[in-house]
């Protein structure tokens, strides 16, 4: 599988407080990517890195073939990395639309782009809410409304960080069932989230963090069947 993200031993800080201690991992053309770990353990701050909102201390990212670290983060985003960041930060005075072209973008001169309608086909909600604000949403149609604005830039690599935290149960399997429909269209995909369950149906392989390093990777077969890792590390 051609390689499209690589973290390659990234340290990074927080002033004097040192967070990541040589985080390595990788995301392939088409896979879906999970970094797991309990709270505070260095995963929003490795999305962070590698969207260049922070600088690695040391270590390398690179994303197809290109050394990004460094890179400030609108360049990032150009570059073809859509975040959708915990929090949803969507823009609250402005409408569900507006919202969506608001930052959209083809950079890749892609033949069938995401569109209104596609992101509406997508997450029939949004389409019934489309002149409401951003504030006038619920928390689940704003985190549906996170993702839509990422997809508008036409991501290569679509980052979510806390998925559906905080979600209602009937929201946060609609939020899988894109997912999954993502992953099905060949979207690469990185995603932090708690729902071990959820994850291990759709995601290719695993990466959990404990204190700012890897401890653990593998598939979702070998996750599933490893109930140890599983309570020491996730607290399942």
């Amino acid at each position: 599988m051609t390689e499209l993200l690589r973290v390659d031993h990234i340290e990074s800080s927080y002033g004097a407080s040192q967070v990541l201690f040589g985080i390595s991992l990788d995301v392939g053309v088409g896979e879906v990517v999970t970094l797991l770990g309990k709270n505070g353990m260095g995963k929003t701050t490795t999305i962070r890195s590698i969207m260049g909102i922070m600088k690695p201390n040391s270590g390398n990212i690179y994303f197809k073939g290109k050394q990004i670290n460094g890179e400030p983060s609108f360049k990032v985003a150009q570059a073809g990395i859509g975040l959708v960041p915990e929090g949803r930060q969507i823009f609250p005075n402005l409408s569900v639309y507006a919202n969506l072209v608001a930052t959209a973008a083809n950079r890749r001169n892609d033949s069938d782009p995401w569109t209104i309608d596609k992101i509406f086909d997508l997450f029939p909600a949004l389409a019934d809410r489309q002149l409401n604000a951003g504030n006038q949403l619920s928390g689940g149609e704003q985190q549906m409304l996170a993702i839509s604005r990422a997809l508008m830039t036409n991501p290569d690599l679509l980052i979510l960080d806390e998925a559906t935290e905080g979600l209602a149960p009937l929201v946060r399997d609609d939020i899988w069932r894109v997912l999954e429909e993502l992953k099905n269209f060949g979207q690469s995909i990185l995603v932090i989230d708690k729902n071990v369950e959820a994850l291990t149906k759709i995601a290719n392989k695993h990466y959990i963090i404990e204190k700012g390093m890897v401890v653990w990777s593998g598939s979702s077969k070998e996750l599933s069947g490893d109930d140890d890792i599983q309570h020491r590390y996730l607290g399942v």
